[in-house]
């Protein structure tokens, strides 16, 4: 969310009119398809195009790179709409782009936001941000990939890994040691996918199966200098105001999936029978389904909380203290739902095909991803004076 593309609120009947559509378009173009994306490991690129034509891509973005003035409100709606088919997978490939474009909106110049922009939000180009490496996720400022500046040129050596859209992006920025230790000497570069010395390597995990993630290559990779975003050394503030959002957006998402292990969970309850009487019937089941409940509206109302002092633009350390502790929240919500889904589904849960089943998997990328839980306790600590 930028100030050039804030708007504070949208209308109730806009807010509903926009769920309609994308609610329709997920149960026909994604839904029923997830289950063949997870088994090949990728979504196919023409939904990007699909998703950028709703104008989903651009929502909260200057309409001057081909985004859609909009709150963050409307942003939580498609965020829980997309999450309804139940697939983490699909999700990081659809927003992926947002921790590519602040960083980009923050410091690029007008020629780099006019080349990259406007096709990332219409779903022509992939973006990606290349932020951890091998050594370390969270610890920024003690980063390795160095970029040496020859003549006009940088040439960028090291790695990155973990990271989202990674095997096909076309354009990604990446943060790289500019100048000496510590924060002071990380810059973010813009580059693209084709730099002789820039290869990728896919990686294999636990969950979110129909991303592509991958180990990126620096081996003397050269950009221009005119791919330098800012100024040297102005990286690392700008990836820690990148995070703030990504939390929010990662809590956001932990919670929609959290309400949907609770509807699938309830509508199993209420079909399947034992000892002659529905699942539901059973206290103990009912029980379960309560507690699911209770963690999810407590945690969206948080969320609600965040969201409008984020809209308003509060960047206070208090603030940043919240949104720590509510990813660690929303992660927990999403873990404790996912599990109780696939009890109280048994032999089901355990299925493949079965959402439960998928979000259980991709648990613990939301709770590792955008900082694991004991960097934002430690952080949230720090910011609350402890």
């Amino acid at each position: 969310m930028t100030p050039e593309g804030h708007r504070p609120t949208e209308t109730a009947e806009e807010l509903a009119e926009f769920r309609t559509q994308l609610r329709r378009f997920v149960d026909r173009e994604i839904a029923p398809f997830v289950d063949e994306w997870e088994e090949v490991g990728e979504m196919p690129r023409e939904i990007y195009r699909k998703v950028g034509e709703m104008g989903v891509l651009g929502l909260g973005y200057p309409e001057a790179y081909g985004g859609m003035p909009a709150s963050l409100t409307m942003r939580s709606v498609a965020i829980q709409e997309l999450a309804r088919a139940g697939c983490g997978g699909v999700f990081v490939c659809l927003f992926t782009h947002s921790i590519f474009a602040q960083p980009m909106l923050a410091l690029g110049s007008e020629e780099q936001k006019q080349r990259t922009l406007p096709g990332v939000f219409s779903g022509e180009h992939i973006a990606a941000c290349a932020i951890t490496e091998p050594s370390g996720g969270s610890d920024v400022a003690n980063l390795r990939t160095r970029a040496r500046r020859e003549g006009d040129e940088f040439v960028i050596d090291g790695e990155k890994t973990f990271i989202s859209n990674g095997m096909r992006a076309d354009f990604y920025v990446v943060a790289v040691r500019t100048g000496g230790e510590g924060a002071g000497g990380v810059s973010m570069l813009l580059v693209e996918r084709d730099r002789p010395g820039f290869t990728r390597t896919r990686l294999r995990k636990m969950g979110w199966w129909s991303s592509d993630t991958a180990t990126l290559h620096f081996d003397g990779c050269r950009v221009p200098v005119a791919n330098l975003l800012g100024r040297e050394g102005a990286g690392f503030r700008t990836l820690m105001e990148n995070f703030n959002g990504e939390r929010l957006m990662m809590a956001d998402e932990a919670c929609a999936f959290a309400e949907v292990c609770y509807d699938e969970a309830a509508d199993w309850a209420r079909e399947r029978r034992t000892f002659g009487v529905p699942l539901v019937k059973h206290q103990v089941i009912r029980h379960k389904l309560v507690d699911m409940r209770m963690q999810i509206t407590a945690t969206r109302a948080w969320i609600d909380r965040c969201t409008a002092r984020m809209d308003t633009g509060d960047r206070s350390e208090e603030f940043v203290a919240e949104l720590c502790m509510l990813k660690v929240m929303a992660g927990r919500t999403m873990q404790s739902c996912a599990d109780q889904a696939v009890q109280i589904l048994g032999g089901m849960g355990f299925m493949r095909g079965m959402r439960s089943e998928r979000i259980y998997r991709d648990v613990k990328a939301i709770m590792i991803g955008g900082g694991a839980e004991d960097i934002l306790k430690e952080l949230a600590s720090k910011k609350l004076g402890l």
